[in-house]
């Protein structure tokens, strides 16, 4: 981000160091009984006004931001905005951190600039932004309905569709907003966004109960039609999502979402000549773009229709710079209708960059599951010379396909190569790890985790690897090495959810359960998986709470198809289950 646009910004809030003086300086008296020398020197200490400390704190900001050094420019700005109480500096602040792209700074700044500017909704919407970039949706929500009680004009579905395409689940949104009292002008949005909510949840009933009312009461709110179109089709009612789509396209003619979910509907239908006329509109009133071929095509997929797929794909290939997503799916379309040799052509044209690991991933698994694993390895090591700057991923991806071949040694042989060519390659070496654990031995594991700790003392995977496993074997006097091991983790990515499960799970094999729930509670929230699960339940049982142990062993059973951390668990605590 340039100065100058720092700088610009700052003049939207003209706050200069001569109008802080005028507005926050104190007049100091002076003491009729100083000395000559020193006139200050009886002088009561300057609290609030713009001494010499927060005159250069704030020209220290100011010359900060122009000369880019963004970091520090905010951290001077929230300093000056905390010592005096002004509003417009603690929003300088947080564009100062935004432009460093600090995300905790960003957020100390806009808390703070809330607490000064309580009516300003811009902060509000700024933390709102941020708990959904780190995954908070429920405090995010809490955000956007703290923006709807102040004005009553904000909308929700937009948010709730982007916050459940991101995987954020359904049951807790929808039990926050079912107690949401809205603002009458409010009303039909939460409404909506209700209805949303309950079909994501699988209470399609109640959703389109809700729905039907909306469209009574109100058939022009935008977003009704299409997310009565989408209830439809997760229904398995393809006819009247048509009408649902055909009804909104009468309030909003041409909106792109509802021809894409009126073709879904008539693809569903077995219609795929009228689909086909839908997405040719598409493609002409809202431009011909390779995103929009590339979204159309996957929608025919999708329904398991190659054909359309294939027609709309085609023209991509013929691009000056072609898509590697076209070519990739032009592959899998082969693949599909058993033109082996033509899908290993297409996947082999995806070039170096986004798709290239993907593409000869499915080239060389296609051979293997077409009992041609000679070719498959013949195919990859080909490519590693062709491609020597990718030639690590692509041995890695040959030892995957051994090893789910059953052809240990030969994945043994290999990776020892691929890590002796490519020393450096932390990828190769994690890899080896990781292999070792799972066939018991332990020791090669911390050799090369070692190694790699060495090779890069902020490998945050290689310190929670070594770390864990040492507590989770609970090896005798090891205990406290783990530990730092997993703390040294955990201040390099102190997010990572396997990291926070490791944090707890090392104090509970240090007898401290206590300590060890809180890291385990945030590691379910944000990564519920069945070994945090285990970790969690065998910590509740542990500390007594029986009923929440139970409960959350009976959400796990539901929840994941394979549990075999679970297992051993209930194996180790039959008490459990009664």
């Amino acid at each position: 981000m340039s100065r100058a646009l720092l700088k610009s910004r700052a003049h939207r809030h003209p706050i200069a160091i001569l109008g802080l003086a005028m507005m926050l300086g104190s007049c100091q008296t002076l003491s009729s009984d100083a000395s000559p020398d020193d006139p200050f020197a009886s002088a009561p200490p300057i609290t609030r006004g713009l001494d010499a400390r927060g005159l250069s704190t704030l020209l220290e900001a100011e010359l900060a931001g122009q000369r880019g050094d963004y970091r520090r420019a905010s951290r001077g700005y929230l300093e000056s905005a905390e010592r005096y109480g002004a509003a417009d500096l603690a929003e300088r602040a947080a564009l100062a951190a935004r432009f460093d792209e600090n995300s905790d700074l960003l957020e100390h700044a806009a808390q703070r600039w809330q607490h000064l500017a309580p009516d300003d909704t811009a902060p509000v919407r700024l933390l709102a932004s941020l708990a959904a970039q780190r995954g908070d949706w429920d405090t995010a929500l809490a955000r956007h309905l703290d923006l709807i009680e102040r004005n009553g004009a904000e909308e929700l579905v937009p948010f709730l569709e982007s916050a459940l395409e991101s995987g954020a689940p359904p049951a807790s949104l929808l039990a926050r907003l079912r107690d949401f009292s809205p603002t009458p002008s409010s009303r039909h949005d939460v409404e909506l966004a209700t209805a949303l909510l309950e079909a994501a949840n699988g209470l399609t009933a109640s959703a389109q109960d809700r729905l039907a009312r909306l469209a009574d009461a109100m058939p022009g709110l935008p977003g009704l039609w299409r997310i009565r179109a989408a209830v439809s089709l997760d229904t398995g009612a393809p006819r009247q999502a048509e009408t649902m789509a055909r009804r909104g396209l009468e309030h909003t003619p041409g909106d792109p979402r509802l021809i894409l979910l009126l073709a879904q509907a008539e693809i569903r239908q077995g219609n795929t000549q009228a689909a086909e006329a839908n997405t040719d509109a598409l493609l002409e009133d809202h431009g011909d773009s390779p995103d929009l071929r590339l979204a159309l095509a996957q929608l025919y997929l999708e329904e398991g229709h190659t054909g359309p797929a294939r027609r709309l794909l085609l023209p991509l290939t013929d691009n000056e710079t072609p898509s590697s997503t076209a070519y990739l799916m032009l592959g899998a379309i082969a693949e599909q209708e058993g033109e082996i040799d033509n899908a290993l052509l297409y996947y082999r044209q995806v070039p170096e960059g986004e798709n290239f690991l993907a593409a000869r991933a499915n080239a060389a698994r296609m051979l293997f599951e077409h009992d041609r694993p000679s070719d498959a390895r013949t195919f990859l090591r080909i490519e590693r010379l062709r491609h020597p700057d990718d030639a690590p991923g692509l041995y890695s991806l040959e030892v995957e396909l051994l090893d789910e071949s059953g052809a240990r040694q030969q994945a043994d042989a290999l990776l020892n190569q691929a890590v002796e060519a490519h020393p450096e390659s932390h990828q190769l070496r994690y890899q080896r790890a990781m292999r070792a654990f799972r066939h018991g031995d332990i020791a090669a594991m911390e050799r090369d985790l070692r190694i790699l700790i060495e090779q890069d003392s902020e490998n945050a995977n290689a310190l929670n690897a070594l770390g864990y496993t040492l507590a989770d074997e609970n090896i005798d006097g090891r205990l406290d090495e783990a530990r730092r091991l997993i703390e040294r983790a955990h201040a390099i990515a102190p997010d990572n959810p396997a990291i926070l499960d490791s944090m707890g799970w090392v104090r509970y094999r240090q007898g401290n359960p206590e300590a060890a729930l809180p890291w385990l509670e945030r590691a379910w929230a944000s990564m519920p998986d069945q070994e945090v699960a285990a970790h969690l339940i065998e910590v509740l049982w542990q500390l007594g709470h029986h009923d929440r142990a139970r409960e959350l062993l009976q959400q796990a059973h539901q929840r994941f198809a394979s549990h075999p951390r679970i297992d051993a668990l209930l194996d180790r605590l039959p008490e459990l289950a009664q």
